[in-house]
């Protein structure tokens, strides 16, 4: 983002989706003011800490999603960005939104891990973290209509990003790729912990449940990995990149 943006220390960042301050901490020194919106008030209070620990004080957290944006006072854009958020909003509305929100020659940025497409690395000898049962157990606490969230969030929208940008008014678009890490391993807390900070599975909806949840969660990952470590290898990055004229 820096590169191809050519980011300094002027204008606004909008970050979409922004869980526990991942893109604020990485941004951090560009100095960029940023308004670091999500719908989960639990995210933006680990997100606050994440920031306060680091000495990032340009971030004003708002408890929001995407598609409040007309109504809140944001002020115009140098950059919106969506970190692996986009999917959970609706698209087209909200593309036009941040269409609207942008300085002239601001850019909205859709940030996402692309594994199917991209050559897979070699890994470093343990196993990958078993998503798919770990899903299957996610299903088995919360109901079938779990599943939802994993198999059918793109129904009724276009399969790729791309797609629903060039419905919009930004019209044209590119797409570039920074290498994933390929050195990434997670132990049992990490992997349960990132779980739990997905939007289809947060501690909230386990209720007096989570303790059950999370005991089942730590014996399955034993079951796939005894010693307690993970493969994770994330994917390649993937930057879709829409530039306001």
């Amino acid at each position: 983002m820096r590169q191809e943006l050519s980011l300094d220390c002027t204008g606004q960042l909008l970050d979409v989706g922004c869980g526990p301050g991942v893109l604020e901490l990485e941004l951090a020194g560009l100095s960029l003011a940023t308004v670091a919106l999500d719908p989960e008030a639990g995210m933006l209070r680990k997100g606050q800490r994440r920031c306060q620990g680091a000495g990032v004080a340009n971030v004003r957290w708002v408890l929001a999603a995407a598609e409040d944006v007309p109504a809140l006072d944001i002020g115009l854009c140098r950059v919106v960005a969506f970190g692996q958020s986009f999917h959970r909003v609706r698209r087209q509305e909200v593309a036009e939104t941040v269409y609207d929100l942008l300085e002239p020659g601001g850019s909205l940025v859709l940030i996402s891990n692309e594994v199917d497409r991209r050559p897979r690395p070699d890994g470093p000898g343990y196993p990958s973290i078993p998503h798919s049962a770990v899903r299957e157990l996610i299903v088995a606490h919360l109901g079938e209509s779990t599943r939802h969230c994993f198999a059918n969030w793109r129904e009724g929208q276009p399969a790729r990003f791309e797609d629903t940008l060039l419905q919009t008014r930004f019209g044209g678009l590119r797409t570039i790729y920074a290498p994933g890490r390929p050195d990434l391993i997670r132990d049992v807390d990490a992997v349960v912990a990132n779980y739990f900070s997905m939007s289809y599975a947060p501690p909230r909806l386990f209720g007096d449940r989570r303790a059950e949840f999370e005991a089942d969660l730590r014996r399955l990952l034993r079951e796939y990995s005894p010693p307690g470590l993970f493969w994770d290898w994330p994917g390649d990055t993937e930057l879709v990149i829409a530039t306001k004229p």
